[in-house]
């Protein structure tokens, strides 16, 4: 009951003591938090269960395995007078800890440790004094046992770390042994990898004996931050600290090699225990087969697979499990299959009764349906039945069902599920929404509608997942109200759709020309608490610049402010370049300055758009005053290049000219083709002489014009009787050594 009572004490005043104060010694960075255990949801097979499966294949080696739990394994020291050979970490390179850095840490603990002399700073009231008193007299009242059971209990571990610091500097009190690596095993589980290594310092401070254990704790924090270079480092520690490795501390070294995508360094430590007398086992072999199949290396993996028995160490589940996963990932499923009768088949030899589990076979199942393999996967579901021991469940039934789908069958899903309720197996949530997508990808949308209001007869209830699915089914189809519906039903079950899925169903509303119709679904949907985001607006107000209705576009962009969304740039490039094209250049203008004036930088396609609208209406004076402020927020090197060959396009030549000197400014290979298009333009209109000036105004600039173009300008300089043009523009080449003065004689004589 002490550490009962210690624990309902601590939660008060240290929970509002780390909201409130910041810690040194605790860093509350991204890369220090404890880690989520959420994800992004996977669209497919059976979504819940399906997450659920995916997690147990993970852990048994199906892709990325997690740390070593090193709680489990041994502690024991071995001693060794061959350590000093163990030297791997020095091929890493970089600065290296050694005692001298131990000692600094040492001796900036006082910096760390500025945290628990602010207990004594803290303004607080008698409660809070005398809670802080009563926890000191419960400390010294607890056994070891119960100090661990205190920081175990804590669902923060920085919570529990401020505390371990916090008993530590009280009164006739020390930590004991076991407290510290009590400690280190709960900061394992975390990235707080600064806080672990500050433990280990301070066992060294009070004289309790480190083993391998607690370093290879510190490592696996280390590693779980993604230090895997800092991991490695307390390696150099623990030999300068004259504690030998044993075989937790190689495994955890291994494990942060091969995460570190170093195999071959991880293959050379191997050895290196080997050689100090540490045998591997099967956890060792397990992090290199990881290793391999990370690196896609498979046969090799399989290679270590089968020498493991003659090692003196048998491959357990997980072994094969992490070549299967990765086999299956690869789609190599006849290779899974061998594999797998070959695991159960040594093992019967070997008389230890191993059986394939259902993961196992799910792993392939699931495999088999993503190739569409669906025959097989009917076979392998018969395999189990038949075997007994572990038949199939709901997931994989449910990952056959989906893999029907997929292929557009069904029917045949239908009949599965009929044969689930036979074996005992009632389908779920999971298991009808993926009949229901089928049905809706095969335009069966009104069909899944009325399965899905039989859903209480049938003791199943739809989720957000499907109802989605069958809003998407009619949006796909056209039947958009019903789309709308399915919505409104949604909201009032309590599941409120995204702003992804109501901007599908917005963009297919105004694609079908029921813009209105889009925006009162919308301003329905957001009175209902549904999350409506600025993108949301943004196609609505496009919808109504598409049909020319630019006053209520601008009406619902007055909207967003009142209701405190505020337009992005996208939201404002749609609206200028509506106006833009229905030639309401000034409030086009407005639009812009309104945009900029709120802090908000143009993308290069609202250069594109407002150069492309203006430059249509001729306002090119107006437009370079409206860039010259965009460029202020945005820098766009080619933005007058864009200008003048936009004029160019249009046939306005001579506004092009007006800005060419702003071009020429940088006089760039990009500039010199803008110089092209203009020389090609005045061509065209059959203006040599103005081309001849912009190739002048080039050379001028050391930009030196393309030797073809400028032959192509003097033969038509010679034909409108510029001869003297002509022969100077070709001079200019001789010049700058692009022709020869033997070709240019010749083009004069003839």
């Amino acid at each position: 009951m002490l550490n009962l009572r210690l624990s309902r004490l601590l939660r008060r005043p240290l929970l509002r003591f780390s909201n409130g104060e910041t810690d040194a010694s605790i860093s509350t960075s991204s890369s220090e938090t404890p880690p989520s255990n959420h994800g992004p949801f996977r669209e497919g097979v059976s979504h819940r269960e399906d997450d659920h499966l995916s997690g147990e294949f993970t852990q048994l080696g199906f892709g990325k395995s997690p740390p070593l739990n090193v709680s489990e394994a041994e502690s024991g020291e071995i001693r060794n007078p061959s350590f000093n050979s163990f030297d791997e970490i020095d091929e890493l390179g970089g600065e290296e800890d050694d005692e001298d850095d131990e000692e600094s840490v040492d001796e900036r603990d006082d910096d760390d440790f500025a945290v628990l002399e602010s207990f004594g700073k803290i303004p607080r009231s008698r409660e809070d004094v005398n809670t802080r008193s009563e926890m000191r007299n419960l400390l010294r009242s607890l056994k070891p046992s119960q100090v661990c059971a205190v920081l175990r209990s804590q669902d923060d571990e920085r919570v529990a770390l401020k505390f371990f610091y916090w008993a530590d500097r009280q009164w006739r009190y020390r930590h004991h042994p076991v407290v510290y690596y009590s400690m280190l095993e709960a900061l394992s589980k975390t990235k707080l990898c600064q806080g672990a290594r500050r433990v280990l310092v301070l066992m060294k401070r009070r004289g309790v004996h480190r083993t391998p254990k607690a370093f290879s704790l510190v490592m696996v924090s280390y590693s779980r931050a993604g230090q895997l270079r800092d991991a490695l480092k307390v390696l150099t520690l623990m030999q300068r600290a004259g504690v030998e490795p044993d075989l937790l501390v190689c495994n955890t070294a291994i494990d942060v090699f091969v995460r570190g995508n170093r195999l071959e360094k991880a293959l050379r430590f191997l050895e290196r225990m080997q050689v100090i007398g540490i045998v591997p086992d099967v956890v060792t072999y397990n992090c290199l087969i990881r290793g391999y199949c990370d690196l896609s290396r498979v046969e090799e993996a399989v290679e270590l697979l089968e020498e493991m028995p003659s090692k003196g160490c048998a491959p357990d589940k997980v072994s094969y499990y992490t070549v299967m996963g990765f086999l299956c990932k690869e789609k190599r499923i006849l290779e899974v299959r061998n594999l797998m009768e070959k695991m159960e088949k040594e093992h019967e030899a070997e008389g230890k009764g191993f059986r394939i589990d259902k993961v196992c076979y799910s792993v392939i199942v699931h495999g088999l349906c993503k190739e569409g393999r669906m025959s097989e996967a009917k076979d392998l579901i018969n395999e189990m039945l038949s075997k007994g021991h572990c038949p199939p469940d709901v997931v994989t039934y449910t990952t056959v069902v989906n893999g029907f789908c997929r292929l557009g069958e069904v029917d045949k899903a239908k009949k599965l599920l009929q044969v689930m309720h036979l074996h005992g197996y009632k389908p779920n949530t999971v298991s009808y929404t993926a009949l229901l997508n089928g049905m809706c990808r095969t335009g069966k949308s009104l069909e899944a509608r009325e399965m899905m209001n039989m859903s209480e007869e049938q003791w199943w209830s739809p989720n957000s997942i499907t109802y989605s699915v069958l809003m998407h089914g009619f949006r796909r189809e056209g039947k958009l109200s019903e789309a709308c519906d399915v919505v409104r039903e949604m909201v009032l079950k309590g599941f409120f759709p995204g702003p992804v899925e109501i901007n599908l169903l917005l963009q297919s509303l105004c694609r079908d020309g029921r813009t209105h119709e889009a925006r009162k679904f919308m301003e329905e949907c957001l009175n209902k608490g549904c999350a409506i985001n600025v993108v949301n607006f943004t196609t609505v107000i496009h919808g109504f610049c598409q049909n020319d209705e630019i006053d209520a576009a601008l009406s619902l962009l007055d909207d967003m402010y009142l209701i405190n969304k505020h337009a992005d740039v996208f939201t404002y490039t749609t609206l200028v370049d509506a106006l833009g094209k229905k030639g309401r250049i000034e409030e086009a203008t407005k639009l812009t300055n309104k945009m900029l004036h709120k802090g908000i930088d143009p993308t290069p396609v609202t250069y594109r758009t407002v150069i492309h609208r203006y430059c249509q209406m001729g306002k090119v004076d107006d437009l370079v005053a409206i860039l010259e402020k965009m460029l202020l927020r945005q820098k766009c090197r080619t933005v007058y290049n864009q200008v003048i060959e936009k004029l160019c396009g249009l046939g306005k030549l001579e506004e092009a000219d007006k800005i060419l000197g702003k071009v020429l400014r940088t006089a760039s290979t990009s500039d010199a083709k803008t110089c092209y298009v203009l020389m090609e333009g005045y061509l065209k209109k059959g203006a040599p002489l103005s081309a001849y000036k912009v190739a002048c105004r080039m050379f001028n600039r050391d930009l030196i014009p393309d030797v073809k173009m400028c032959e192509k300008l003097s033969k038509r300089l010679v034909l409108e009787g510029k001869v003297e043009e002509a022969d100077q523009l070709m001079l200019r080449l001789v010049e700058r050594g692009r022709i020869s003065p033997i070709p240019l004689k010749q083009s004069m004589v003839s």
